[in-house]
Order: C-alpha cells, then sequence, then structure tokens
C-alpha cells in the first residue's frame, strides 16, 4: 500500500497515528538539524519533518530529495508548533520513520507553483508538468464536476444521452472542415464534425424527443484566446417544444450550473433583441457588468461645421463617469489604441464634463459652451464625466464603440470578479448578405427557422426584404461571452429546400450534400429546438477567465500544434501510398 491518506486529508485529530503519505517534493527546508519537506498530490500539500538527532541516516536521505522526486512516507501526526493557516493540513506534520523513493526527477524547467516562472510554449511542451500546478489542476476538479452536474439536471429533465459518429461527410457553411483520407474508399473523404447538428435533428425524427451529448467538435479556423481547434460543447436538441420551452429548460440548466458549482443564485435572465443590443452596444454580446451605453448625437452634432461629424453617418458615443481628469496624454493614448488596425477608427473626440461644471472637449472651436452642456444633457452626464465619441458608417462605428466601451471598462476596473450578468439575445437576422461573392449566409446555420411570422417573406425575391427575415434563435451571453446559442430548426421538407436555395446552393448540390436530412423531412419530423453551450468557454467565464487553455488538458498553441507531442507531423511514406495521397506544400 502507497498511502493511507492523500496529501490533503490530515487534521488535529489525526494527531498520534501512524499514517504513510505519496506525492511529489514541493520543495524542501534545511536547518541543520531539521530538515522540512512540502509533499504536494492533488488533493493538497503536507508538511514532512526529519530530525537529526532521531535518524541522521533518514535526515541525510531527506536532504538529497529533488524538486519533483516522487516518495513515500511513513510517520506519526503530530501538532506543528508554527501552523501555516492558509493551508488545509496547516495545523499538523509528519514526523517521518521511514522514507522512501518511489522515482527520482530531473530538475524541472519551471517551478511546479501556482506563479510559475514558465512561458507558455514551455509549458505546452512540459504539459505533464504544467497540470501538476494546483492552480491548473482546480480547473480540472471544476471542469469534472461541472460535466456531472450538466449530466444530472439533464438526466433529471428526460434527456437521453447518445453519441454521434465523429467520421461524417465534410459540409458547407462554417469554418473549414478537418478532412480524414478513407484507405478503403481511396480519394474519398470523411470529415470530423464542427458539431452534430444535422445528427441531433435525424434523433429528433427519430422519436428520441431530448438528447444531449458532452462532445467533442472540430474547426480548422484561426486560433485566439477563446478558441481550439478541438473544443468541447453540451449539445442538446428537444422535439414537440417552442423558442420560450428552449429558453426556461436551458436557463434553468445554467442556473444549475452556478449554484451547484459556484454556489450562486442567478436572478431570471434578461432578454434582449439583436438589433436593440447592436444599437445600445455595438454587439450582440454586450457585457452588462456595467453601464456605459451608448448615446446617439448625429442630430446634435451634424449642421455646425464640423466637416467629419457632417459627413458621418451615425456620431455616438459613451459616458465613462469620473474619468474627466483624463489627460492629454491618456487621451492621445486611447486614440492610437483606436486607431490600431484590429479596431480601425480614424479618430476620437472627447468632451471633459470638468468638476465645476465648465466644459471642455477637443472640437471646442466648432462648438459653443452651450453645444456641449446639450450633448452632456443628452447623455445624462455629471460634472466629473468624460464623454468619448466616434463616428462614421454607422455598423462599423457601433462595432468600434464597443471595443472602446471594453477597454475603457477595464482600465475603470468595471469588471469585477465574482459578477455575473447573463442574457438572453433574440431574432438574429437569418440571413447575411456578402457583397463580394454577391449571395446570402446563414447567419447561424442553414437549419435555423425563422420566426413564424417572418416565414412568408421565405417566397420573396426582394434582397431588401430577404435581410429583414429574423430568425428563431437565441444565443445565451455571460459577462460579454457568447457561452451557448441554438435555435428551432426547419422540420418542413419545403421550407427547408428553399433556405438551402436562398444560400446559393442548386438543387442537385442540396441533395448531394442534405440528401439524408431532406429525406428525413419526409418520414414524419416533428417540430424541434436545440442549443448548444460551448463546454470550455462556459468553464473559463464562469471562473473569471478569458482563455479556454487551461480548462483543456492537452490544448494547442497559436499555430494549432500540440507542442508536447509535436503534431500535427508528417507521416510514412507507406502511409501516403496506402491512402493513396500524394502531399504539396505551398511555397511560403
Amino acid at each position: 500500500m502507497y498511502r493511507t491518506h492523500n496529501c490533503g486529508a490530515l487534521r488535529m485529530e489525526h494527531i498520534g497515528q501512524e499514517v504513510k503519505l505519496s506525492g511529489w517534493v514541493q520543495i524542501g527546508r534545511d536547518f541543520g538539524g531539521l530538515t522540512f519537506i512540502d509533499l504536494r498530490d492533488r488533493y493538497g500539500v503536507t508538511q514532512l519533518v526529519f530530525n537529526m538527532e532521531d535518524d541522521a541516516a533518514l535526515c541525510e536521505q531527506a536532504r538529497k530529495l529533488g524538486r519533483e522526486f516522487v516518495i513515500s512516507a511513513t510517520g506519526l501526526v503530530r501538532e506543528r508548533s508554527n501552523k501555516n493557516p492558509n493551508r488545509a493540513t496547516g495545523d499538523i506534520e509528519i514526523q517521518v520513520k521511514q522514507l522512501e523513493i518511489l522515482n527520482p526527477s530531473k530538475v524541472p524547467p519551471f517551478t511546479i507553483e501556482d506563479d510559475t516562472d514558465g512561458g507558455d510554449d514551455l509549458r505546452m511542451k512540459y504539459r505533464y508538468l504544467d497540470l501538476r500546478r494546483n492552480s491548473v489542476q482546480q480547473n480540472f476538479v471544476f471542469r469534472s464536476k461541472l460535466a456531472l452536474e450538466t449530466r444530472k439536471y439533464l438526466s433529471d429533465h428526460q434527456f437521453l444521452e447518445i453519441e454521434t459518429p465523429f467520421l461524417i461527410k465534410t459540409t458547407p457553411e462554417g469554418a473549414r472542415d478537418f478532412v480524414v483520407p478513407s484507405r478503403m474508399n481511396q480519394g474519398q473523404f470523411y470529415a470530423l464534425p464542427q458539431s452534430p447538428q444535422t445528427f441531433k435533428q435525424i434523433l429528433m425524427v427519430a422519436g428520441m424527443d431530448r438528447y444531449f451529448q458532452i462532445v467533442k467538435c472540430f474547426r480548422d479556423e484561426d486560433l485566439r484566446a477563446d478558441r481550439q481547434p478541438e473544443f468541447t460543447q453540451i449539445d442538446c436538441e428537444m422535439a414537440f417544444v417552442d423558442r420560450e420551452t428552449v429558453l426556461q429548460t436551458f436557463e434553468g440548466l445554467t442556473k444549475h450550473l452556478f449554484k451547484h458549482t459556484l454556489g450562486i443564485d442567478l436572478p431570471d435572465f434578461p432578454r434582449m433583441n439583436y438589433d436593440e443590443a447592436m444599437r445600445r452596444y455595438g454587439s450582440d454580446k454586450p457585457d452588462l457588468r456595467f453601464d456605459m451605453e451608448f448615446v446617439e448625437l448625429t442630430d446634435l452634432a451634424q449642421g455646425k461645421g464640423f466637416p467629419v461629424f457632417d459627413a458621418a453617418e451615425l456620431v455616438v458615443g459613451i459616458c465613462a463617469e469620473g474619468q474627466a481628469a483624463y489627460s492629454r496624454k491618456q487621451t492621445d493614448e486611447l486614440t492610437e489604441w483606436l486607431k490600431r488596425p484590429q479596431i480601425g477608427a480614424k479618430g476620437l473626440v472627447y468632451v471633459k464634463y470638468e468638476a465645476d461644471g465648465s466644459v471642455k472637449s477637443s472640437v471646442d472651436k466648432f462648438y459653443s459652451p452651450d453645444d456641449l452642456k446639450a450633448w452632456c444633457e443628452r447623455f445624462g452626464a455629471k460634472p466629473g464625466d468624460l464623454l468619448l465619441l466616434l463616428c462614421g458608417e454607422a455598423e462599423k462605428t457601433r462595432k468600434q464603440l464597443n471595443e472602446l466601451r471594453l477597454e475603457m471598462a477595464r482600465r475603470m476596473g468595471l469588471m469585477k470578479a465574482g459578477d455575473f450578468k447573463p442574457l438572453w439575445v433574440l431574432d438574429f437576422p437569418l440571413l447575411e448578405w456578402d457583397d463580394d461573392s454577391q449571395r446570402f449566409y446563414a447567419m447561424h446555420h442553414p437549419f435555423t427557422a425563422p420566426l413564424p411570422e417572418d416565414a412568408p417573406k421565405m417566397a420573396s425575391s426582394d434582397r431588401n426584404e430577404l435581410k429583414s427575415i429574423r430568425a428563431n434563435a437565441y444565443d445565451i451571453v455571460l459577462n460579454g461571452s457568447e457561452i451557448g446559442g441554438g435555435s428551432i430548426r426547419i422540420h418542413d421538407r419545403d421550407l427547408q429546400f428553399r433556405n438551402f436555395s436562398l444560400l446559393g446552393f442548386t438543387d442537385e448540390e442540396a441533395e448531394a450534400k442534405f440528401g439524408f436530412l431532406l429525406g428525413a423531412f419526409e418520414f414524419g419530423a416533428p417540430p424541434h429546438g436545440g442549443i448548444a453551450f460551448g463546454f470550455d468557454r462556459l468553464c473559463a467565464v464562469m471562473n473569471g477567465q478569458s482563455s479556454i487553455r487551461d480548462f483543456i488538458a492537452f490544448p494547442k498553441n497559436n499555430q494549432g500544434r500540440d507542442m508536447m507531442i509535436d503534431a500535427p507531423s508528417a507521416i510514412d511514406q507507406s502511409q501516403m501510398d496506402e491512402l493513396a495521397l500524394v502531399v504539396k506544400v505551398k511555397p511560403n
């Protein structure tokens, strides 16, 4: 037996007991006659003590232990004279009688501590060491508990957990597919699923009624903090439901997860339609932890001789409360931040509503104090506040102002840890027109149903009328992150075929790509709808983190590489020949 207890289990009530612990050496401290070792496992850290007077040989053995040695120690639990209130086992220590080295360790390339000195690539190369850090391990304790609570809630609501295949056919729309060559069908390829969308709809046709799966999905797209080429979804579908039933069910799931993992009772979720979200916040996933709602000034700002505003489709801004003390250097720096290619603003106009009631602006040669005071009144600003204004083409300007709103919230410390503001965003456009390709694309996916009152517009050939069709879709937003999204699906074959036509598919292409689904709809498809949560992202947002990497056991880096196993990699020529593959590498 390697241990009687784990390294986080022992307390004062165990004093006097002989115990055996096993784990990794966190750190050793030599004080001449006494040597202390912190022994770590997944459950915690326990202090071991070796006394030169009791056993000199054992003490010498302990002094030779290096960081990350795997050891087993037997001894008596005793009360510590210098207790550690920051450690669960901080009231006790083990007076060691016997020590066994189970495996030595090389000196690790970075410290195995919460605040490590290892960079991202180094930690990913030695991910098995990075995973020993308590802060990372607690992420996976949380992830495991979240998965269990998800299964518990959905099972209690009559959902069946059903697996869908990973080797499917490639489908258009969305991101690029990862493809897998078939040895037995040379020249043909499987695709890894971007989601189980069509399969879960077919399960509804099959009468399964309520389905869920915590499932891997794959997308060959550019990476960032909240994206990975493979990720996990809580994927769900329900038959014989309307939108309200879906929203109530999965608002309930979200509340359950917060209550049983974080001990937080979320209030009922507010709802906002897409057009309102874009108008008020410039984003379809607004962060509601703070205000700074958009205020439009086009009518007040134009016609005063300032050509930049006069030529703009929209003049709009935010009020940064209490920030009138911003210096010229700070506003210049903020302007340069907005001009970066990632945002692309042409400039920034500010108005300082000074504490004494006076107003100062970067455009005060065009506008009188009364004009600027009228702006402040429109914003509901108070003395001490700062107005920040952008102008230009409406959609683009709102998106730029959204970035500014978020940046100001970061600088003002308004994104409070432990503060959670959920939101349902509804009524997205069904179709998006792309000027370059001169065609419509599905805003969500091609299986999303229109709102019932907008369904007749599907028969129209007028582009503007088609643009006005609203989707029977919904996103669940938490602190400015989309953590889930879904829709009521099209379940009528003719309507689905019409939607494919609007998206530019010929009849032959629609049959070739989705004939199996269209065929299923001919055999009594029930009304159905569903949702998918980004499981990795949900873990990160619930823990106040922006990156999903530390909630994925073996993530890829920004180039899509697994640094630990060095993948992707070349394959043997024999495998290439067997698959009838020829690789042509594009020149740089």
